[in-house]
């Protein structure tokens, strides 16, 4: 089954599974849905009652901070019962399949799962076998996607330079092996990004790149060039095989960004990372702490951004539908 034809249901959100499929309608939809949600920051009780009676569970086969603990609050803001599976403990190190762990959860009539799993195309899995009315949600998958990530990092893009149809985007670092760097293009692409550039260190970028609608450079300091937003990525070196780079010195030293290859940059540019960062590695602290920095915002925008797909999952947009709780 096509991803969109999986995921939507009569044009609406039944799942959240991936970038691509989706259209620019939606995925403004999303955003224009997180920005109704920013306020409930500045409330004495951050609460509306969109998921209240249902059961969220938090499925992370993989370990995860950022993503983990803003899918909680997200979901305690939006007032559901929340399950977080501690997998390390739970029946699946005793060898209980994905399948066997889907059905013995929804027997405890789980409304809506939230999915991070080390194999690729786990989501779409589960999201395939779970019984009628209930939701999947991908918090990242193999090297596949980690779409609310991606929308995220479009939520905090528009926050600061509001028109895509200007903006020139570069994606530094390991491009071969990151599931955010290939949903952040599908959406940057989506919503209408002037040029969307790549840049890594061959061993580190996929072959195909140029299908995806980007531009590729070997060369940091030529594809940071007036440039206005630039996303850091870290290296997954859990994900590689074999020695793909020399070594973490040696990769700073030809792809880490600097206050000085930052000035290749527009003078405006925001600078970004999905985290975690890796001081050191692919960012200067300097450059981290600076004040064209937006990545602690990230962070707090991602709140926002899972409550409004729930939201809209469960057939709400906003907080005109919510109310307080």
């Amino acid at each position: 089954m096509a991803s969109a034809d999986l995921q939507l249901d009569h044009g609406k959100l039944r799942h959240f599974l991936s970038i691509e499929g989706l259209n620019r309608a939606l995925l403004t939809e999303i955003l224009d849905t997180a920005e109704s949600f920013m306020s409930v920051t500045d409330r004495t009780i951050k609460k509306v009652p969109i998921l209240r009676g249902k059961t969220v569970a938090n499925l992370f086969f993989e370990a995860s901070t950022r993503t983990r603990s803003t899918f909680e609050l997200a979901e305690q803001r939006l007032s559901a019962d929340i399950l977080s599976l501690n997998v390390d403990f739970s029946a699946t190190a005793k060898g209980e399949s994905l399948l066997d762990t889907l059905r013995n959860l929804e027997a405890m009539q789980i409304d809506m799962f939230v999915i991070r799993h080390q194999d690729s195309g786990s989501a779409h899995f589960f999201a395939q076998h779970v019984r009628p009315g209930v939701s999947v949600l991908n918090a990242g998958d193999g090297q596949h996607e980690h779409p609310t990530q991606a929308m995220l990092d479009m939520y905090t893009i528009r926050h600061y330079k509001q028109d895509f149809a200007r903006l020139k985007v570069a994606i530094v670092g390991d491009i071969l092996h990151s599931r955010v760097a290939r949903s952040q293009i599908h959406a940057l692409n989506l919503l209408g990004t002037a040029e969307i550039r790549v840049i890594a260190p061959r061993t580190l970028m996929p072959v195909d790149a140029e299908t995806l609608g980007v531009q590729v450079f070997e060369d940091l300091e030529r594809g940071l060039d007036d440039v206005d937003v630039v996303i850091m990525l870290r290296l997954q070196k859990e994900r590689m095989r074999g020695a793909l780079l020399p070594s973490e010195k040696e990769y700073f030293r030809k792809y880490g960004l600097s206050q000085e290859r930052l000035r290749r940059a527009h003078p405006e540019a925001i600078v970004m990372h999905p985290g975690p960062a890796n001081r050191g590695v692919e960012i200067e602290s300097s450059v981290m702490d600076g004040s064209q920095s937006v990545i602690l915002q990230q962070v707090s925008f991602g709140i926002s951004v899972r409550m409004a797909v729930m939201s809209m999952i469960v057939g709400q947009s906003g907080l005109q539908a919510g109310g307080d709780a």
